[in-house]
């Protein structure tokens, strides 16, 4: 029996449905985390002075990987909470101690953004504010 060319492949349905459960994540942590607004708002400010500063392609690439990076550890900190909530919704220690290391994870990216910026972004700040 042929596929029918007007109906998609499992496949592609598939891939469609992984988007999908992609994207509801995203709108979980946006929903959820008071820090991913913190994010939003420092990556929308972050990104509205690149521009102004007029970026080269190699300081965009670095810049975005830089906000990506943190958006990633926002998103796994908050997979390792989820998972430990169900694991041990009781109070224990270990359980403590796991979601205090992905909590690092988004400080130690987060740091590492300020300082990406503040080489990237400081030199045409600080001419513009002292000139």
């Amino acid at each position: 029996m042929k596929p029918d060319p007007a109906k998609p492949s499992r496949r592609a349905v598939s891939r469609i449905a992984s988007f999908r459960h992609a994207f509801a994540g995203w709108w979980y942590v946006l929903r959820t985390q008071h820090n991913a607004w913190i994010h939003a708002v420092a990556s929308v400010a972050i990104l509205g002075v690149a521009l102004w500063a007029q970026l080269e392609r190699l300081e965009w690439a670095l810049l975005i990987l830089t906000v990506a990076l943190v958006w990633v550890a926002e998103f796994v900190n908050t997979a390792v909470e989820t998972l430990v909530d169900l694991a041990s919704p009781e109070m224990h220690p270990l359980a403590k101690i796991a979601k205090d290391i992905a909590a690092a994870s988004v400080l130690i990216a987060a740091l590492a953004a300020v300082i990406v910026g503040l080489l990237l972004l400081g030199p045409k700040l600080w001419l513009y504010l002292s000139g």
